[in-house]
């Protein structure tokens, strides 16, 4: 964002390691199998994600609208309580609050708790850290695919050593 300083010194450091995790991701697929399954659970409910680069992911989601929706129709399906959210996103505050509700649904279905990733994580539309985001998706996917939610999610579990 512009009002940001420019990371140097470790912190920069890390945004690049950040930002080649998330190469790594998308060179496997990892974003697009997350758009595919995202879009078809959330069918009419919400517009379709309109591509599944970064930025397009981001800024589709950054509003925690679809994704309170995409929980709240996993919630139902389970038998649980959705999750209160806003559909009129007016500032920051509220769109950051949806993002809060929709951890605290992804944690009543059943993903660990090590999935979620914080508000800014998405609000703040940067690369390196929005890999969080991608993860904590596709960890809600493979927990549906344990409920046997169809349509399945078909994200594959990827472990990486330090030194890839």
């Amino acid at each position: 964002m512009s009002g940001r300083a420019s990371k140097s010194g470790i912190g920069l450091k890390v945004e690049k390691k950040l930002e080649e995790n998330y190469d790594r991701e998308e060179a496997a697929g990892t974003p697009t199998h997350v758009v595919n399954w995202v879009n078809a659970i959330l069918g009419s409910e919400h517009d379709p994600i309109p591509g599944t680069d970064w930025k397009s992911i981001c800024n589709h989601l950054r509003d925690g609208v679809a994704l309170c929706k995409l929980i709240n129709i996993l919630l139902k399906k389970d038998g649980k309580s959705p999750v209160n959210f806003q559909k009129k996103v007016m500032s920051p505050f509220v769109a950051m609050t949806n993002i809060e509700n929709f951890n605290k649904g992804i944690q009543d279905y059943g993903v660990d708790r090590e999935s979620e990733f914080q508000s800014g994580d998405l609000w703040e539309v940067r690369k390196g850290p929005f890999l969080n985001v991608i993860n904590c998706i596709s960890s809600l996917g493979f927990v549906a695919n344990k409920k046997g939610v169809t349509p399945k999610y078909t994200g594959e579990i990827r472990k990486y050593l330090d030194n890839e």
